[in-house]
């Protein structure tokens, strides 16, 4: 990574917002960049299209969706090209799309545009599919007070971008990684000798991390209440459980927040929310969201 990298990404519209800092999002489309090139050229884009040859394109949705990752493809074309290609959003993350909008046109050297043409598209894809997914659950649980959350189930190195990802579709974020808040599980608790012991181990150690234990039986959860808990994991609980454990958090006399996990789907992600839990873990999110379908197209005439 270099600083001309750094002159190529900036002033992209809403790159600011991605969470990443530029070195970082430079890094990765390099390395995606490099799994295409390896040093070398697109010999089909050098062998077909005339070096001289500028064109414009559009990248549009073939689906309805919601959008994630514009910027990210933006600094595809930048960085591959050089700077040679513009890129310039029509649209915003967060937006819902459909079929025929467009969310970014290009233009620029013919042989450029299409060497970054399947890089920028796998992220945008992607990302595109994280949001969309975020937004049917969000939209499933609509009216509850309930917020859809995240987890660590992400893809190595696009974790940052998929969390982004999942704010774009109205997700909140869980804990970045393992060092900035602490999530006590069954084999933490398994290790400690229990929920009370697990919990009071993390408090000696960082008195003010963000702390949350899972539990799976009521007789835990008051455990890591009476504990002192303020984030309680309802690991694979029915509903019924659930509505028994939000009564022992509002009677608690300090603020105990809830998060459910575990066999939770769409079908049944309203039922969950309206126990009273304040959370749903969806590690869907992430790790099985479809792709959103979206195509790169030339203009022809340009």
């Amino acid at each position: 990574m270099s600083g001309h990298d750094l002159d190529l990404l900036a002033g992209i519209p809403g790159i600011d917002q991605l969470g990443m800092p530029p070195a970082g999002l430079a890094r990765l489309v390099r390395a995606a960049l490099d799994e295409d090139l390896a040093g070398g050229v697109d010999v089909t884009s050098a062998a077909t299209i005339p070096s001289g040859q500028y064109g414009v394109a559009v990248a549009a949705p073939r689906a309805t969706g919601v959008v994630a990752g514009i910027p990210v493809a933006a600094a595809v074309f930048r960085l591959a090209s050089d700077g040679r290609v513009d890129a310039q959003p029509a649209m915003h993350d967060g937006q819902r799309v459909a079929d025929g909008d467009v969310l970014l046109q290009v233009r620029g050297p013919v042989r450029d545009v299409l060497t970054a043409e399947r890089t920028a598209l796998n992220l945008l894809c992607h990302l595109s599919g994280v949001a969309t997914l975020t937004r049917r659950w969000v939209e499933a649980v609509a009216g509850t007070g309930a917020a859809i959350r995240d987890t660590r189930k992400t893809m190595p190195g696009l974790r940052v971008l998929e969390k982004y990802a999942v704010r774009c579709g109205g997700g909140v974020n869980h804990r970045m990684g393992l060092w900035d808040a602490a999530l006590v599980k069954d084999n933490h608790v398994a290790a400690a000798g229990g929920v009370r012991a697990a919990f009071e181990a993390v408090r000696q150690v960082d008195p003010d991390i963000e702390l949350e234990i899972e539990v799976d039986t009521l007789a835990q959860a008051r455990e890591a209440i009476d504990a002192g808990a303020q984030l309680v994991l309802l690991d694979n609980m029915a509903p019924a459980q659930m509505v028994e454990a939000v009564g022992m958090a509002r009677s608690a006399p300090h603020r105990v927040l809830l998060e459910a996990s575990g066999g939770l789907r769409l079908e049944n992600a309203h039922e969950v929310a309206a126990t009273g839990v304040d959370y749903l873990a969806v590690g869907a999110l992430t790790h099985s969201a479809p792709v959103l379908d979206i195509g790169l197209d030339l203009r022809a005439g340009h």
